[in-house]
C-alpha cells in the first residue's frame, strides 16, 4: 500500500488517540474542563487502538515509509505505553489521596447539609452552655443527679492529678472505649437519618445539648479547668466528625423525603454511596480522636500552654483540611 493511502486511511485513529493522551496528561484544571464535554475516544477502547497502533507502526517499517510517518507513530506508541502500562499506585497511597483530597471534597459537596448539621448541633450546645452559667439548676432538669454526680467526680480539681495518672495498660484500654463509642456515636448520627432526617436531628440535638450542659455545668461549679484541659486536645476530630456524620444522615433524610428529579431508591442510593465513602473518613477522624483523648489528653504531666496550643493547632489543621483538601485536583477515572 503507498504511504498516501495507508496516512488517508489511519490518520483519523491517530488523532483521536492523540486527543485522548493529550486530555489524560494535561493539567489537572485542565483535564477537569475537557472530561466534563469529552466525546472522542472511549477509555473502554484504548487498549485495542493502542494495539492496532503497534500494528501499524511495525507495518510503516517493513514497507519503509518515511521517517515522518514512522517517527509520529513511534511517539504515539511511547506515550501510550507510559500510560498503559505505567504501575499501579500502592494500596497506601489511594487511601492518602482520598483522605487528603477526596474526603474533603465530598464533604464540602454536602455544604447545605452540613451548614444544617452544624447548627443542630452547636447552636443548643452554646446556649446550653451559657443557660447554665445564668441558672445553675437548669442541669438537673436534663441530667440525673448521679449523671452529674459523676461528672463532677471526673473533673474534681481537687482530683485532676489522680484522673489524669493513668498506666500505659490502662490507656490501651481506654483507647479500646473511646474508639467503640466515638464510632457508635457517628454511626447513629449518620444512620438514623434513615428515618427520614428526623433520627439525625434528634441525634444531633440531643449530643449538643448532652455536651452544651456537662461543660456549662462544670464551668459554673469550678470544675472548668481540669475539663477543658482535658478535652481540648481532641475536640477538632471529634466534633467536626459527628457535625460530618450528620450532614450524611441529612442527606439520607432528604433523599427520602425530596429526591427532586430522581426516583426515591435512586436519591437513596445515591446519598448512600456518598454516605457510606464518608463514613470511611469519619471513622479515621474518630480512630485519631479515640488516640488522642487516651495517649495525650490523658496526660497529666503536660503544660496548659502546649495543651491548649496543641488543640488549637488541631483545630486549624482540620478546618484548613476540609476547606482546601483536593482543591484542584481531577477524580480519577
Amino acid at each position: 500500500m503507498r504511504q498516501d493511502r495507508f496516512v488517508d486511511r489511519h490518520a483519523g485513529e491517530w488523532a483521536a488517540f492523540e486527543r485522548w493522551l493529550d486530555a489524560r496528561e494535561a493539567s489537572p484544571r485542565r483535564a477537569r474542563a475537557t472530561r466534563r464535554s469529552w466525546d472522542g475516544l472511549a477509555d473502554e477502547d484504548v487498549p485495542s487502538r493502542y494495539r492496532r497502533l503497534c500494528q501499524q507502526l511495525a507495518l510503516a517499517r517493513r514497507r519503509g515509509y518515511s521517517p515522518q510517518v514512522t517517527e509520529r507513530l513511534q511517539a504515539l506508541m511511547q506515550r501510550g505505553h507510559n500510560l498503559l502500562y505505567r504501575p499501579p499506585p500502592a494500596p497506601w497511597r489511594g487511601a492518602l489521596v482520598f483522605l487528603l483530597a477526596d474526603f474533603p471534597r465530598l464533604v464540602r459537596a454536602q455544604r447545605g447539609c452540613l451548614w444544617a448539621s452544624l447548627a443542630l448541633f452547636a447552636l443548643p450546645m452554646v446556649l446550653l452552655f451559657v443557660l447554665v452559667q445564668i441558672r445553675p439548676e437548669l442541669a438537673y432538669s436534663v441530667l440525673s443527679t448521679a449523671q452529674l454526680a459523676e461528672m463532677e467526680a471526673m473533673y474534681d480539681p481537687a482530683r485532676a492529678g489522680q484522673a489524669f495518672a493513668r498506666d500505659g495498660q490502662t490507656d490501651v484500654q481506654m483507647f479500646g472505649y473511646y474508639v467503640w463509642n466515638n464510632v457508635s456515636i457517628g454511626f447513629r448520627t449518620f444512620a438514623s437519618g434513615l428515618l427520614a432526617g428526623v433520627g439525625t436531628i434528634f441525634v444531633l440535638l440531643f449530643n449538643g445539648t448532652f455536651f452544651g450542659v456537662i461543660a456549662g455545668h462544670l464551668q459554673a461549679i469550678g470544675h472548668g479547668g481540669p475539663f477543658w484541659r482535658f478535652v481540648v486536645g481532641h475536640s477538632a476530630p471529634e466534633l467536626t466528625a459527628i457535625v460530618i456524620a450528620g450532614a450524611g444522615g441529612l442527606r439520607l433524610g432528604l433523599a427520602l423525603v425530596a429526591p427532586g428529579r430522581l426516583r426515591r431508591v435512586d436519591a437513596l442510593v445515591r446519598a448512600g454511596r456518598d454516605g457510606g465513602r464518608l463514613c470511611l473518613g469519619i471513622l479515621v477522624m474518630l480512630v485519631f480522636a479515640a488516640f488522642v483523648e487516651a495517649f495525650w489528653s490523658s496526660t497529666g504531666a503536660l503544660p496548659d500552654a502546649l495543651r491548649f496550643g496543641v488543640g488549637g493547632a488541631l483545630w486549624l489543621l482540620v478546618l484548613l483540611w476540609l476547606w482546601r483538601g483536593g482543591r484542584g485536583r481531577v477524580d480519577a477515572g
